[in-house]
């Protein structure tokens, strides 16, 4: 992505994940914010999501590699400044609302007048068509809730619907997909010349991260997929078992007649390959109860480590129920890079996850994302402007 340059008018996290992915890529990425005010994300220090005094992980996610221009879009100074920026990008990326868009004037047509072979980003909670279009929106909400995930990872006897994993759990996937498409119409426009109107939601990709359930939905015409907890799954080696020492382990073991003996083996009983109530595939479905007791009984007998040690030639697939802070320490996520080392700008270093890309088998180049309006002077004196001019532009509240 050398030499993509994108203008990014974003907030939070979904979007502004994609400039992230594309900074990393090697695109040059401006970040405009308000000269006051800033992005709403840098403010989360004050939420509890942030350690105090530590490095706002919330905010270095989704903005690192960036260069930050702080401008007040809403004066004449700052839109034309913003235009100007324009002329010379590749990328208009957005998250904001069409009321919004339009009062800026920054809509589609409003960037084209200025550059009619930019490629216009938008992405949103449920889309730009339909009655919700002016609505804003989460990925718990959006994502989570409305696409069905939220409904069917719960077991009815839970009584409420499980949260997602973790923050912005699928913002950042939205913001690699936006990412790919992106790049995508960068391609079309190389082998075309057309500049494409890119859009995504929130709720598509839910829709698309629940896609085989749905169709399995509509096609069994149900209301309620079949939900099964561990102690009654249907396919006794594809589940999840606990160990002696209060761990998990998941298997997923879709060849079960291929798998059981090995699994035995490793659970130290033997005595359940021939057993007759699990000695093929469909015994094992038919008593899928009994069966999960008996794999259950062995797991609880042996530690997390020494199941670590019976499985570890094991032919089947099986992972361990990681807590988030262990993957950083995974051997696996160690030896591919996937987690990189930075600095913030105060020096104090800080994880944070690459993107799950590589090419020429190297990690995406990890950068702090910007302090606010770190960058405004560097980029407005590429635009031409003289340090008197910028000073103008700072006395007048136009820029930071």
């Amino acid at each position: 992505m050398n030499g993509i340059r994108v203008v990014e008018v974003a907030a939070w996290t979904y979007v502004p994940v994609a400039g992230a992915v594309l900074a990393e890529w090697g695109a040059d990425v401006l970040k405009i914010e308000h000269p006051e005010s800033g992005d709403p994300q840098r403010g989360l220090v004050t939420s509890g999501l942030i350690p105090a005094g530590a490095v706002n992980h919330m905010f270095e996610l989704p903005n690192h590699g960036k260069r930050s221009v702080a401008l007040d879009l809403k004066s004449e100074q700052g839109h034309e400044l913003l235009m100007k920026l324009v002329e010379s990008a590749d990328v208009f990326l957005t998250n904001f609302r069409p009321s919004a868009r339009k009062k800026l004037g920054i809509e589609v047509e409003d960037v084209r007048a200025h550059n009619d072979k930019i490629i216009y980003v938008r992405g949103s909670a449920a889309g730009q068509q339909g009655p919700e279009s002016e609505r804003g929106g989460y990925d718990m909400a959006s994502f989570w809730s409305r696409s069905g995930a939220a409904d069917n990872v719960s077991p009815d006897s839970l009584g409420y619907p499980v949260n997602m994993p973790g923050p912005a759990f699928g913002d950042v996937m939205g913001g690699l997909t936006i990412a790919g498409a992106i790049s995508t119409a960068l391609f079309h426009r190389e082998r075309t010349g057309e500049a494409l109107v890119v859009d995504s939601s929130l709720l598509a990709l839910g829709a698309w991260a629940m896609g085989p359930t749905i169709a399995g939905a509509h096609a069994f015409n149900v209301d309620v997929y079949p939900k099964k907890t561990p102690d009654e799954a249907a396919n006794p080696l594809v589940n999840t078992y606990r160990t002696k020492d209060g761990r998990h382990i998941s298997i997923v073991m879709l060849e079960s007649d291929r798998f059981w003996p090995e699994l035995m083996t490793a659970l130290e009983t033997p005595q359940l390959i021939a057993d007759p109530r699990f000695d093929s595939h469909a015994k094992r479905a038919q008593n899928n109860v009994e069966c999960i007791k008996a794999i259950a009984d062995g797991f609880a007998t042996k530690t997390l480590e020494e199941l670590k040690i019976s499985f570890k030639d094991l032919n089947g697939v099986w992972a361990i129920v990681q807590r988030p802070r262990e993957v950083i320490t995974d051997p696996q996520v160690e030896a591919n890079h996937y987690v990189a080392d930075v600095e913030d700008s105060s020096g104090v270093p800080f994880k944070l996850v690459n993107t799950p890309i590589q090419f020429n088998e190297q990690p995406g180049g990890v950068r702090r994302a910007p302090d606010h309006g770190e960058h405004t002077d560097e980029v407005l004196a590429e635009l031409g402007l003289s340090m008197d001019e910028i000073l103008e532009y700072k006395i007048s509240g136009a820029v930071l």
